[in-house]
């Protein structure tokens, strides 16, 4: 049975950071991604800008180079590629991670004693359907959270005129749309929709917008509902999405309803990591549904299996970005590399 050092799960940039810092340490690892390169960015809308500075993207002691103060979507991508490139990692694309267990490996020396090490066994399925197993004596679960959306539970929420994320907004001209959601995507989008020629209604369930949207997108979205460019709907909550129309109901008082025309609903209710996975893998979640880690190693209740970048937020996921989450793989290797020592 062939048993690599180290695999990590997620091509984002918390795991490609992991990756390099395995390679630079002589680890036997390997990357194994579900979708493309830094999939969550690729599914970000083209248009879309970062809200931080370049340096503070960067990884591997390569610079990210931009005429602008903010990048953009398409620098991003770019520059990761070049990352992966530079460093000629190992990733497996298109390869999804169904399961990780624990077995018992092969005996080793240790001290002149044959001893029993740890193995996980990751179970995988490719985009083709194939399926395989790969052993590792370490996982790392850099796996992010923007492939799952938190869904409403409302009745009509699979329809197909129903989205979890906004890409262009040219198809929704003279079209009647909600958008539900507080933060900084629901407002980007309310914008852009309106301006593409959409007839907008923002749906939130507090009292005001959420003090984490974007500092040059905040004035705008408040001027565009103080003068009716962008119709408002606070303090209000989706009971039902229909074929052709959305119910909410106003203060949470289910008699108090109002029914809203709708030819596209979007449901910008945040993202959350993929707690199944690493549930079945053994790792405990705290009251906040973050996974039970060492702060100083990233190491979960699970001996061996870690947690890096996004899948550490929980439901708190605007505690994690990659401006931090890009130096957790380096720790984490670090102590791998150690034990392996």
């Amino acid at each position: 049975m062939s048993v690599r050092d180290l695999i990590i799960v997620g091509a984002g940039p918390s795991g490609l950071s992991a990756a390099i810092a395995a390679k630079q340490r002589g680890l036997d690892y390997q990357v194994l991604e579900q979708g493309v390169l830094v999939n969550s960015i690729h599914h970000f809308p083209p248009q879309m800008v970062f809200f931080t500075t370049p340096e503070l993207l960067e990884i591997g002691g390569l610079p990210l180079v931009s005429p602008y103060d903010k990048p953009t979507r398409v620098e991003a991508l770019r520059y990761y590629r070049k990352v992966v490139d530079t460093y000629d990692l190992q990733i497996a694309f298109e390869e999804t991670v169904t399961g990780v267990t624990k077995e018992a490996g092969e005996a080793g020396e240790a001290g002149g004693a044959g001893v029993e090490e740890t193995v996980f066994a990751i179970e995988t399925r490719s985009a083709r359907g194939v399926r395989r197993v790969r052993h590792a004596r370490a996982v790392i679960f850099a796996i992010g959270y923007f492939d799952h959306p938190v869904m409403l539970g409302v009745p009509g929420e699979d329809l197909p005129h129903v989205h979890h994320y906004y890409k262009e907004p040219h198809v929704h001209y003279r079209q009647r749309v909600i958008v539900v959601g507080g933060g900084n995507s629901a407002a980007e989008w309310c914008l852009e929709l309106y301006r593409a020629g959409a007839h907008v209604t923002l749906v939130h369930r507090h009292e005001a917008l959420k003090s984490t949207i974007k500092y040059w997108v905040r004035p705008d979205i408040e001027n565009r509902i103080k003068e009716g460019s962008v119709v408002a709907r606070f303090d209000s909550v989706i009971k039902e999405i229909r074929p052709t129309s959305v119910v909410v109901a106003r203060g949470f008082q289910p008699s108090e309803t109002e029914e809203i025309p709708a030819d596209a609903v979007y449901l910008l209710t945040g993202y959350r990591a993929d707690a199944d996975l690493m549930c079945r893998a053994g790792i405990r979640l705290t009251e906040r549904e973050a996974p039970v880690h060492d702060p100083n190693t990233f190491e979960t209740n699970v001996p061996g299996l870690f947690v890096a970048g996004g899948a550490i937020a929980g439901v708190d996921t605007g505690t994690i970005f990659i401006e931090n989450g890009r130096f957790h793989g380096e720790k984490i290797v670090e102590t791998i590399a150690r034990r392996l020592a």
